[in-house]
């Protein structure tokens, strides 16, 4: 059995972390997988890049363009909705008439267009596609945030200037209806909270869809001691908390809601502000919200090498997500794996992952005060066995139990 999985990237963003991990995982578990993308990072040998190089990039500016004049000319949610006009034929590669089944991943920013897909989906070959956000449930956006449209028909799209129920959302939407009609297609949502929102949409309402987790490698995201991880790392405080995010200043990741936790800690005197240490990784464009920062932080930036990772998980006590929504919760799972209790939100996908006060603490949404209390929990009172947060990973998100769970997905297609 040959799958191909299809990417934008091999390496950014969470979709393509999973996606990889996921062909690493069926090739350790005998299936035959390889991984178009039309940005290529890593030196992976089962990743192929598409051809065109100029093209691709004419076809992410001119996504971007069009959705900038439908958008009043504002910078504004440029790259908070996709539109898919522009994209690569697939089909004539040899990667795709050599595979028995197309697996689709995040196809956006001018990997795939509305068209492309169809064409694929009409190829006659078997089409898995796993949703890592809202995008195909939704005429153009990612996440809905509290919009429900998708739910009927969308239109007078809130991402959006111009507001109006024939924008362009609208014509997205009737295009999306249009290209999935007639068509046989698996989708798979990595989430319970991703297969319920998808089941309310108008536009898979009523598919077969089902719901298999992102895998984890637990041989590259290990445990180790806390005191001697924090000795290499440099960090002398006793209470380490830890955030990351692909854009930690993007509104959706929430991090202002940590900033405002750690606040009531210290005001509420729950820890001692002498005691605590924020360790963050990601990007930042806009550093301002670290300016008077309530507690000692670390800006790491992007860290290379999972090693270091686990290094850094294993030095916290705690790693924090106050993502608004969030589909599965990657970090969360890495954490545990390395026996770093998460703190999150007990909303969107990472209550797939959390069991309240077992494996680590669901606040309650958009609440830093419940927030601050889930840290200062995982901090005084949290699970003392690590390698228990381990166990639980390793039968829950392991390469052998992602794969079989995909492999009885290909079989019943063929």
């Amino acid at each position: 059995m040959k799958i191909l999985i299809v990417n934008t990237s091999d390496v950014s963003g969470g979709a393509s972390v999973a996606a990889r991990r996921l062909v690493e995982a069926l090739n350790n578990n005998g299936v035959e997988a390889r991984m178009l993308v039309r940005e290529r990072l890593s030196d992976c040998s089962f990743v192929t890049l598409m051809p065109g190089k100029w093209q691709q990039k004419w076809n992410f500016l001119w996504e971007r363009l069009r959705i900038f004049t439908s958008n009043l000319f504002s910078r504004k949610n440029l790259f908070t909705v996709s539109i898919a006009n522009t994209g690569q034929d697939i089909t004539c590669t040899k990667e795709f008439r050599d595979a028995d089944i197309i697996h689709l991943h995040w196809i956006n920013q001018g990997m795939l267009s509305l068209r492309n897909v169809e064409k694929i989906l009409h190829s006659g070959k078997p089409v898995v596609w796993t949703m890592h956000d809202m995008w195909q449930l939704t005429a153009i956006c990612h996440y809905a945030h509290e919009c429900d449209r998708f739910t009927a028909q969308c239109g007078k799209c809130p991402f959006l200037r111009f507001k109006h129920e024939t924008d362009l959302s609208r014509k997205v939407f009737l295009m999306k209806q249009k290209m999935l009609s007639g068509a046989t297609v698996r989708f798979v949502a990595v989430s319970t909270w991703l297969h319920r929102e998808a089941q309310r949409s108008s536009l898979l309402g009523g598919r077969d869809i089902s719901v298999v987790p992102n895998v984890l490698s637990l041989s590259r995201f290990r445990l180790f001691p806390r005191d001697e991880s924090r000795r290499i790392l440099g960090i002398s405080h006793k209470y380490v908390v830890m955030f990351g995010a692909a854009r930690i200043d993007n509104d959706i990741k929430g991090f202002r809601f940590l900033r405002e936790a750690f606040q009531y800690i210290i005001d509420k005197g729950l820890l001692p502000k002498e005691d605590l240490c924020l360790m963050l990784f990601g990007g930042i464009k806009d550093d301002s919200l670290l300016h008077d920062f309530p507690v000692h932080y670390l800006y790491n930036g992007y860290v290379k090498g999972d090693d270091t990772l686990s290094m850094m998980y294993s030095a916290a006590n705690c790693v924090v997500s106050s993502s608004l929504y969030e589909t599965f919760g990657q970090t969360l799972i890495e954490a545990l794996a390395c026996g770093c209790l998460p703190v999150t939100f007990d909303n969107s996908g990472q209550t797939d992952i959390v069991r309240h006060r077992e494996n680590g603490y669901l606040a309650r949404w958009k609440d830093p005060k419940s927030l601050a209390e889930g840290i200062t929990w995982a901090a005084l009172d949290g699970v003392t066995d690590r390698m228990e947060l381990r166990r639980d990973v390793m039968e829950r998100y392991s390469e052998r139990v992602v794969a079989r769970q995909y492999m009885d997905i290909y079989k019943s297609m063929k």
